[in-house]
């Protein structure tokens, strides 16, 4: 017998949407086109730009900024506390996620290891420093691998 549970489609505006279930943080500011998948944790204070694919299974911490036309991977943690549990958001270091940056599934990014614009972080990587504006960085901890224009040379 075959069952769907779950994974209703929750409206956030007139063109992005959240699957169920999933956690919305308050004070979510979001541009057009967004989707975010089912099991998600988006915390408070985000601020997700146009275009953006959140897959399932993502931890986004509170006051993360997402650029627009952003990837982001099934099962990825954005994290912003350097210190756990230090409940104190002074000592917090938010990540920032700029334009067409791609995160691949299961990837970990640490509090302030920002992504640049049209930077790549591969999948099941643990991001523990900034990536610069187009470069293609994985491993663990991850490291450079390759241009962006070699990365999508490779797609093609």
């Amino acid at each position: 017998m075959e069952q769907d549970i779950g994974g209703e489609r929750i409206p956030l505006s007139t063109s992005s949407c959240a699957y169920q279930p999933c956690y919305i943080g308050q004070n979510l500011t979001i541009g057009g086109n967004i989707s975010i998948g089912s099991m998600c944790h988006i915390g408070r204070n985000v601020t997700i730009g146009n275009h953006v694919n959140i897959q399932g299974s993502t931890y986004i911490a509170d006051r993360t900024i997402v650029g627009s036309h952003v990837f982001i991977g099934p099962n990825s943690t954005i994290l912003n506390d350097k210190y756990p549990p230090s409940g104190d958001a002074s000592k917090w270091s938010p990540v920032e996620i700029a334009d067409h940056a791609v995160i691949g599934g299961g990837c970990t990014v640490l509090p302030g290891a920002h992504l640049g614009n049209r930077s790549v972080l591969g999948g099941g990587s643990v991001l523990t420093k900034p990536i610069p504006a187009g470069e293609v960085w994985a491993g663990n901890p991850a490291t450079f691998l390759m241009t962006r224009e070699e990365y999508d040379a490779r797609g093609e």
